[in-house]
């Protein structure tokens, strides 16, 4: 892992290991948006207890177009790479149902979908900001708790550490 460090104080990473009985999640999922305007860019995350499935990625788009009208924005040019959640149908059906309620309605965020070619991830505008966020919340001489981390994420964005999204809960 490459990170800035002094030259006298190299960083260095130290291999942790779990204990067996540890019931923090292994992984932890993250949504993110990056939200470019002429005033300054801000990021939008949630992260999710278990799988980014379809069911949670819709959540995360309704909480983020609630998030958008509320500032007055009436279209969302999403830039997307190839993943599963992305694709599927699920998604793709909602994707078409919420854009034709907000043309129906005339109100509400539309969401334009710009696919990422496969393999190109440098094409996506968050990749060098997920990088840099690694980096910047990256411990090296001890395991971080999932709420820690979530914690650190949020404050290395600075964004407001959100709910979590699962498949059991409802967005408001």
């Amino acid at each position: 892992m490459h990170a800035w460090a002094d030259v006298d104080r190299p960083a260095r990473l130290v291999q942790q290991t779990v204990p067996s009985d540890d019931r923090d999640p292994k992984a932890l999922a993250c949504y993110g948006l990056l939200l470019r305007s002429a005033d300054a860019d801000r990021m939008l995350l949630r992260f999710v207890d278990g799988r980014p499935v379809s069911a949670v990625t819709t959540r995360f788009l309704d909480w983020c177009c609630a998030d958008l009208a509320a500032a007055g924005k009436t279209a969302l040019l999403l830039v997307w790479d190839n993943a599963a959640w992305h694709l599927s149908h699920a998604v793709r059906a909602w994707l078409r149902a919420h854009n034709r309620d907000v043309k129906r309605d005339r109100r509400g965020v539309r969401i334009v979908v710009c696919p990422l070619p496969s393999k190109s991830p440098w094409l996506n505008p968050i990749e060098p900001r997920c990088l840099h966020g690694k980096r910047r919340v990256a411990e090296p001489a001890r395991l971080l708790t999932a709420h820690e981390l979530a914690d650190r994420v949020c404050s290395a964005f600075g964004c407001t550490h959100e709910p979590h999204l699962s498949l059991t809960d409802h967005v408001a």
